[in-house]
């Protein structure tokens, strides 16, 4: 499963994450408090159209930029539970319960792209 983020303001451009990714970026920008509860779980599923407005897009790719990308070095990647590791990603699928949590994460460089999309885009969409 994949989601595709569409700037409000401009047509083709747009920024791609796959579950495994999205899941952990999403649980970093509930950590930042600025999406309300009901749109964070829209944003968790693929096709809802939900819409992020572009003071808050800004907000959440100020707030990366400032405030979680310094810990995260691009060597690191960061866990769905926000916990940071210099592990690199095994690629194996987790599936007992106790250890599916590790199949959730994102990197430095894929976050600093998201930040980057949110800081240009007018707002987006979810797709």
């Amino acid at each position: 499963m994949s989601f595709t983020l569409h700037d409000m303001g401009e047509e083709n451009y747009e920024f791609n994450a796959n579950v495994w990714n999205w899941k952990a970026t999403l649980e970093v920008i509930k950590s930042l408090d600025i999406i309300s509860e009901g749109k964070l779980r829209q944003m968790a599923y693929n096709a809802t159209g939900v819409k992020i407005k572009v003071d808050d897009a800004h907000a959440i790719g100020q707030k990366i930029t400032e405030k979680i990308l310094p810990k995260l070095e691009p060597n690191k990647r960061i866990f769905a539970d926000l916990s940071i590791t210099d592990a690199p990603d095994d690629m194996q699928l987790h599936r007992d319960d106790d250890e599916q949590w590790k199949n959730y994460s994102t990197s430095h460089e894929a976050l600093k792209e998201f930040a980057e999309f949110c800081l240009k885009s007018k707002g987006f969409q979810v797709f």
